[in-house]
């Protein structure tokens, strides 16, 4: 057995940073050293429970002119993201002025009353003043997180900041983001169809190459003096389970060729997404299947997709950030069994067999999710192809534990939607091939038929080990998916609008 995953840390690059700025406000009639002292009590209560990250504004917004200094300071604070708190009723042209100055993603959280004993002096009506708010940013045609609840005490509010940091952390991405494709779609891959007009509504960018400029590019590589450490560091993490060694100089050949190209391309932006043709073609020309390149990548923060699918590169790039931990992208594959579910499922984890699928692909899931892992060759594509040119897939089952399940999707018509399962991998052993897992997502049944199939999402789905729906419902929210067009697993009883009440 290889050494794994867990035991090889590797650090996350091609990641972004978020520092928040702290900005409280005022309206004129109140008094402002209350705003201010209770800015100061919620950046302490902030660094008792989370340490730095937050950086507190000394300029109190009353007027434009106060916007100005304040914005400039948090500019110069090297600040990225914004917390808009109402400390009192505050002002709401600067306040929103300063949302849309600031060019950067903004949440508003306002202060809740301290004590009944001082409802005068210390009466703010932040409680009013988060309308005021809202009302003028809709007015301008501004974006903000606004929590579920946006009025607290410091310890609260500094709750809420901690929440926004990774929905920060995912819009500063996406807006510094650009994917990188090689090739169309695999032949009868119509699932795969990308229209790139929302790519770009969400300010990201992409570059389309042919994989004959990516074939040109692996074979400029073919005599790089650091194919050798590539391959000496692929040897140490796969260790027993490096069942093909004798692929792995191809693979290090083309990790270097995507790394380099990655350096050569991404221009002007900072991080980096990849969309790979991984067949029929590839196979043959290369002499190798890409996955367990695709799964190095992955590993360390550079999401890399299959079959061409942008929207799924962009999926498990938004959960890299969110998580700051590794992804894959799983096809939707087969049922469980149904004597597999009897025995091994049914009297242990209380899911009906409909709730219960087996998430396969090829083998680019990371080493990390895997609770063991061997180097072997495409079964699938060995069909029709001679077995040498089939391997480099990493193959094993996908550790237990709780994961997400979403996509972003343009549709063909190029509208945003997406859909958001939370749920697990089961702790059963699969007896299959490739990278799989037996998933578990309540009410999955349902949620397949009306949101899936319903909806034409395409067969692939990314995949984050942890429960991140409710970071992923505020992304898409922020990034501008209609609410009505993020779906999930509903529970029993909450009906979807094409579920028959009679069925």
């Amino acid at each position: 057995m290889p050494p794994l995953a867990a035991e090889r840390k590797e650090s996350m690059n091609n990641m972004p940073k978020e520092k928040m700025a702290l900005v409280a406000v005022s309206r004129d009639c109140f008094p402002m050293d209350l705003s201010v002292s209770r800015r100061k009590a919620l950046a302490a209560a902030y660094q008792e429970k989370y340490g730095e990250g937050l950086y507190e504004c000394p300029v109190c917004i009353e007027n434009e002119i106060d916007m100005r200094k304040a914005l400039a300071d948090v500019k110069e604070a090297g600040c990225n993201a914004l917390v808009l708190y109402l400390g009192n009723f505050g002002p709401e042209t600067p306040e929103t002025l300063l949302i849309k100055e600031f060019d950067g993603p903004a949440m508003v959280v306002a202060a809740a009353e301290e004590t009944g004993d001082n409802l005068v002096g210390g009466r703010g009506d932040a409680y009013c003043g988060v309308l005021n708010a809202s009302y003028n940013l809709k007015l301008r045609n501004l974006k903000a997180y606004l929590p579920e609840y946006p009025v607290g005490t410091a310890e609260e509010c500094a709750d809420m900041i901690a929440e926004f940091a990774p929905i920060a952390r995912a819009v500063i991405g996406l807006n510094n983001l650009k994917i990188i494709s090689f090739g169309p779609r695999p032949r009868d891959f119509m699932a795969c169809n990308a229209p790139i007009k929302q790519l770009f509504n969400i300010n990201v960018e992409i570059e389309e190459n042919s994989e004959l400029d990516l074939f040109e590019s692996f074979n400029n590589h073919a005599e790089d003096e650091r194919i050798p450490g590539v391959v000496k560091d692929m040897e140490e993490e796969l260790g027993t389970g490096n069942k093909k060694p004798e692929i792995l100089h191809k693979l290090a050949q083309y990790e270097l060729t995507l790394l380099d190209w990655i350096e050569e391309h991404k221009g002007s932006r900072e991080f980096v997404a990849i969309a790979g043709k991984c067949w029929p073609a590839f196979q043959t020309q290369f002499g190798c299947v890409p996955c367990y390149v695709n799964s190095r990548l992955t590993k360390r923060g550079i999401p890399v997709s299959c079959e061409v699918d942008i929207y799924g590169a962009l999926s498990e790039f938004i959960g890299t950030v969110i998580s700051q931990d590794a992804v894959t992208l799983l096809d939707i594959n087969n049922t469980v069994p149904a004597d597999m579910f009897r025995s091994q499922i049914e009297e242990k984890y209380g899911y009906t067999q409909k709730d219960t699928f087996m998430g396969f692909h090829c083998g680019n899931t990371p080493s990390s999710k895997l609770s063991f892992c061997e180097m072997k060759y495409q079964l699938i594509m060995a069909r029709n192809l001679p077995e040498e040119v089939t391997q480099g897939t990493l193959e094993g089952d996908i550790i237990p534990g709780d994961i997400t399940f979403y996509r972003l999707q343009s549709t063909a018509d190029a509208k945003l939607r997406a859909y958001i399962a939370q749920g697990e991998v089961l702790p059963v052993a699969t007896r299959s091939f490739g990278g799989i897992g037996v998933f578990a997502i309540p009410e999955m049944g349902r949620f397949y038929r009306h949101v899936l199939v319903e909806k034409n999402y395409p067969h692939h789905g990314a995949v984050a080990f942890g429960h991140y729906g409710k970071t992923l419902y505020e992304v898409f929210k922020y990034i501008g998916v209609e609410t009505s067009e993020i779906n999930f697993n509903q529970p029993k009883g909450m009906m979807y609008p094409t579920e028959n009440p009679f069925a």
